[in-house]
């Protein structure tokens, strides 16, 4: 009798803590909402990008041999496509259970968190040995050179098999945060930041192990991470959990996770092909140093992006659950103070750039004509970089609402409609100067592209709300 009286109290316990954070989502104040659930998510990807800006500024000050930082610059796109497989899986996961949870339907969330693990392990063993066996070729089409590709190579050979337990991480994450745990999805990243810190420099400067010891301590930081977040939703008291028989795919649960994890996948594919493009053209006019420089600015701007990143994590499962439950009111209050909270952060990056680029660029390189190239690369590139707020959060919004083909769309305006002919017509007319111009054109002109779309799906919103 006893025990049935515990298990009635903690079932009643657990059903109470999940119609809080439902009636949070629903009634709570925008301002508060979203900083509760950007703070954590602000902090979390942040500390994120540490771990490769970590191994860079590390690399570039522990060998002494220039051609190193343009070397991992060289990884920047294979990562970025590896990373590109996770957010298939984990933004699909997270915007579906968002929107499952706003109908109501827990069992469906349940389905849809199993099935999601079973993806991303499988897809996860399926690049990485892929990768391994064309690694070369792969890193020759992405710009490597002769002085390069020996440090690339070996980067990627040891932070690869790490990049599978990454995608874990980044699923799960966002899945955590979606499901009220900000703050706990915040110490995820915070741990696997803090441990590359403090391994990094261990394995570089004290074992001395070069760029295979920079990989290493990246493989146990995404190791502790994924182990971390992945206990989570072994524990029953957590608000959603995995239950036994989830985990077989369905065609019918995996159909919406692929279609609506499409946009960030295609998101970061195309940056790849757009980093592959960029580093050919670099080596064309401007040789190792000028793909050493873009070292510097993706490094850079990675900061503030991530910090927009982490807003419209935040503002996610508060417009996938209010966008469910057709409360329009609050889906735009959300949005608005979003977008101005963007914008605000890549106009700090924006002046940032402008204003302090020496510094900036010291902080990844010691060789004077790599720091000369890095300066001119940030004075340019980031003249429209206060925009990129207002377009991320918007492609965000598409997809917090399930629209994956309008945020598809919208990302491949900037890094595939109008960035691609750039990097061809301008660099021939204007050498290297052509190069780092296509950037800040390209996001004047798709932040106009999504300013347009996002007035004509608020009007069509706003005319549904009405009928």
């Amino acid at each position: 009798m006893t025990d049935s009286k515990t298990i009635s109290t903690t079932q009643e316990s657990a059903s109470n803590n999940e119609d809080n954070r439902i009636r949070e989502l629903a009634t709570g104040k925008i301002w508060k909402l979203l900083l509760k659930y950007s703070l954590p998510a602000v902090v979390g990807t942040v500390v994120s990008a540490l771990y490769n800006i970590i191994d860079s500024i590390v690399i570039g000050h522990a060998i002494d041999d220039p051609n190193v930082v343009a070397g991992i610059a060289i990884t920047f796109p294979v990562m970025n496509l590896v990373a590109a497989l996770g957010m298939l899986i984990g933004a699909g996961c997270a915007t579906r259970i968002s929107i499952v949870m706003g109908q109501k339907d827990h069992k469906a969330a349940e389905e849809i968190l199993g099935n999601s693990v079973v993806l991303t392990v499988v897809i996860g063993l399926c690049y990485v040995t892929l990768f391994s066996i064309f690694l070369t070729p792969i890193l020759k089409l992405f710009g490597a050179s002769p002085n390069t590709l020996p440090y690339a190579k070996e980067f990627l050979t040891w932070v690869m098999p790490g990049m599978v337990l990454q995608n874990l991480t980044f699923s799960y994450n966002n899945v955590m945060r979606a499901t009220g745990y900000p703050s706990k999805a915040m110490y995820t990243n915070m741990i696997g930041a803090v441990m590359n810190a403090i391994l990094a420099p261990i394995f570089l400067f004290g074992l001395h192990t070069g760029v295979k010891g920079a990989a290493i301590a990246t493989d146990i930081s995404m190791a502790t991470t994924a182990i971390f977040v992945m206990s989570h939703f072994f524990q029953k008291k957590s608000l959603l959990h995995f239950v036994k028989g989830t985990f077989r795919p369905h065609w019918k649960v995996v159909k919406p996770i692929l279609y609506i994890g499409m946009a960030p996948f295609l998101i970061n594919v195309a940056g790849s092909v757009i980093n592959a493009i960029i580093n050919n053209s670099l080596l064309k006019y401007g040789g190792d140093n000028a793909i050493a420089a873009v070292v510097v600015f993706n490094r850079f701007v990675t900061v503030f992006v991530f910090i927009v990143i982490g807003i419209c994590q935040g503002m996610q499962p508060i417009l996938g659950y209010n966008y469910g439950a057709r409360q329009y009111t609050r889906l735009f209050s959300t949005l608005r103070l979003a977008a101005i909270c963007g914008v605000i952060v890549t106009t700090t990056g924006c002046l940032v750039g402008a204003f302090n680029p020496t510094f900036i660029a010291k902080m990844f390189m010691q060789d004077p004509a790599q720091i000369l190239c890095a300066e001119n690369c940030l004075r340019i590139t980031t003249l429209t970089f206060w925009m990129v707020g207002f377009q991320i959060v918007v492609t965000n919004f598409f997809q917090s609402l399930g629209m994956a083909g309008k945020a598809v769309f919208l990302s491949l305006t900037r890094q595939i409609i109008f960035m691609v002919p750039l990097l061809f017509i301008l660099p021939p007319k204007f050498g290297l100067n052509g190069v780092w111009a296509a950037f800040p054109i390209a996001d004047f002109v798709a932040t106009v592209v999504s300013t347009l779309m996002l007035i004509y799906q608020i009007k069509i919103i706003r005319k549904g709300e009405t009928t």
